[in-house]
C-alpha cells in the first residue's frame, strides 16, 4: 500500500515552521509500516530548508521516507508530462481529516488489519458489550474436585 503522510500536526505536534515535540509513537509506528513493506510517501507543505529540516528529523529517528511531495523519487516535471502536485496513493494520514487524526495505534490497525473506522468502531462496542455482559453474569468457577 502506499501511504502519503503529513508532517506537522501528524508526526510531530504543529508548531510550524519549528519542529513540535513527536506526537506518541508516531515514527514508531511509521517503522512498523515500512516494515511491513508499505511505501510511504512523505506530503508537506514544507519548502527548501524546511523541508530538509523534516525529512532529517524523521531519518534521524529511522524513518525513511519512499519518496517526499512526489508519487515516486524520481518523478520531475521533465520525465512526466502529466505531472500534478497530487499524490496516487492508497491512503492519507493527516491531522487535517475529517474527524481529526485518530491515534498512532488505531492507525496500524486500521492499516495493518484493512480496517475502517466503522470496522474499530464496531470492535470497540462488541469488546464493551462483552466486558458489561462479563460483569453482570460472571462464569461460576467449578469447585475444584470436578476437575
Amino acid at each position: 500500500m502506499t501511504i502519503a503522510v503529513d508532517f506537522d500536526g501528524t508526526i510531530v505536534e504543529h508548531r510550524y515552521p519549528e519542529i513540535g515535540e513527536e506526537l506518541p509513537f508516531a515514527t514508531e509506528t511509521l517503522k512498523m509500516l515500512i516494515k511491513d513493506h508499505h511505501r510511504l510517501i512523505l506530503w508537506s507543505v514544507r519548502e527548501g530548508k524546511l523541508l530538509d529540516d523534516a525529512i532529517n528529523w524523521c531519518r534521524e529517528r529511522g524513518v525513511e521516507f519512499y519518496a517526499v511531495n512526489r508519487d515516486y523519487p524520481e518523478e520531475t516535471t521533465d520525465n512526466n508530462q502529466h505531472f500534478s502536485r497530487k499524490l496516487k496513493v492508497d491512503v492519507w494520514i493527516d491531522d487535517r481529516n475529517l474527524g481529526g487524526l485518530p491515534d498512532w495505534g488505531t492507525i496500524y490497525r486500521m492499516i495493518s488489519g484493512n480496517k475502517t473506522w466503522n470496522d474499530i468502531i464496531d470492535e470497540e462496542v462488541r469488546h464493551y458489550k462483552m466486558s458489561s455482559y462479563e460483569e453482570e453474569h460472571p462464569k461460576k468457577k467449578k469447585p475444584w474436585w470436578k476437575l
